[in-house]
């Protein structure tokens, strides 16, 4: 007999992540960034701020993303000028990034409506980091 939906952890999670996703998509569009531009551009912006400065396949390593597709979003990100990509003296193969002086406006403004947005999402949990605990185990190795 199969499960009642409602009884269903993956079919649960599938509606807990579009609400969500829908929530992070209406927070980043005054920003001008999708969901995925916002994690790459985060992820360089933390790479550059902690000394780094990366090249795709170490953000897309961090960010958890497809490389071919990352390449092709931090190339939108640059048209945007939010990052700068310049090649890699030692690969010329790689591309080196840097969040440029607006890039990184806009990563914080946007980390900050992000983080405003899962407060509100979350706020109905009574143990923030019970949930963190669950989660991590499922999300495997991060960065």
């Amino acid at each position: 007999m199969a499960l009642d939906p409602n009884d269903s952890p993956g079919f649960l999670m599938w509606h807990v992540t579009l609400r969500w996703q829908r929530d992070i998509a209406a927070a980043l569009a005054p920003l001008d960034l999708t969901h995925v531009q916002f994690v790459l551009l985060a992820t360089t912006w933390w790479l550059n701020s902690n000394g780094e400065p990366p090249n795709q396949l170490s953000v897309a390593r961090q960010a958890g993303t497809d490389v071919k597709m990352t390449s092709q979003v931090l190339r939108k990100l640059e048209a945007k000028s939010l990052i700068q990509r310049a090649v890699d003296t030692a690969d010329t193969r790689a591309r080196r990034l840097r969040v440029t002086e607006r890039g990184a406006e806009v990563a914080r403004q946007a980390i900050a409506a992000v983080e405003a947005t899962d407060a509100a999402f979350f706020r109905s949990i009574p143990d923030p980091g019970a949930l963190l605990a669950m989660l991590r185990p499922l999300a495997g190795h991060i960065g």
